[in-house]
This record gives C-alpha cells, structure tokens and sequence, in this order.
C-alpha cells in the first residue's frame, strides 16, 4: 500500500492515532533509550502532529509547534521518532523536510530544536546551527539547535 503521512491538530486526532503516536513515542524514548521520563508534557495540545503510517501502522511521528514560551516565542519541532524497524531508510529526514516546509509557510520564523547529540550531524544536514553547549536532558545528551527562516518567495 505505501507509507501516507497526515497533518493532525489537537482536536483532529483521532483515539486510534492518539495511542498510535503515544504507544511509538513510549516505544522509541522510554523503552528502547531505557530513559524514563514524562511523555505526556502537557504541550501535545499546542502542537500540530506528523503521523507516517504504512499499511495502517504508524511508523514515524513528531510535533510542530508554532510558538513555545520556553523557546521564547521561536517555533519548535520535537518527539521526532521512527519506527525500530523502518529506520535508515530516510523516514526521519522526509518528516523532517515536510515539518520544515510547513513552518515556513504557516509560521515564518525560526525553528528551535532541543537535540539529542548524536543526531548533530542529522539535524545540521537540515540547516540547523548548534547554539548551546550539550546538556543532559532527561539523562541523554542534547543540544540546542536553530534554523533560521528564510523567505524563500521574497
């Protein structure tokens, strides 16, 4: 069938893909990195969500944001995960481009992004500069990231 992928507000999730994404976060940051900490933050309300399904399974996930207080009023993009088994297959980088793409044009501004450290290279491929030192986040190395916006139609 092929991998679809849909833009979801708050409101327009589903109960199905509500636990699809929860049950795909719960499985790539507290099981697989052994990290727990508190999924559920209270911000997924604020967010617009990028589900990656293949044949009815969900296979990749994240969150954009158009303003976060603790980022200063910057956009943001986090929760980026993928599936174990569809990895280094460039799910991540498509999500990516396409939450890029829809920042710029629904939100025109720069991108801040809390990074995990080994991802630097990743996330630096996609424009993003390191801005702070690494610091231990939830007991994983992370890093601050922005990507500055540019209007591309100007």
């Amino acid at each position: 069938m092929g991998i679809s992928v849909r833009w979801r507000s708050w409101n327009g999730l589903s109960k199905k893909e509500l636990y699809d994404l929860i049950q795909l976060r719960l499985a790539v940051f507290c099981v697989e990195q052994n990290c727990p900490y508190q999924d559920l933050d209270g911000l997924d309300k604020q967010a617009m969500h990028l589900l990656a399904y293949n044949d009815g399974k969900l296979i990749g996930y994240l969150r954009l944001f158009e303003s976060l207080e603790q980022y200063y009023g910057l956009a943001s993009i986090g929760r980026v995960c993928t599936e174990q088994s569809m990895r280094k297959q460039g799910l991540a980088r498509d999500m990516m481009q396409l939450a890029l793409s829809y920042s710029d044009k629904h939100f025109a501004k720069n991108i801040k992004i809390s990074a995990q450290k080994y991802l630097e290279d990743f996330y630096a491929s996609l424009d993003f500069v390191t801005v702070t030192e690494p610091y231990l986040e939830d007991g994983i190395p992370h890093i601050g990231m922005i990507r500055q916006y540019e209007d591309n139609d100007a």
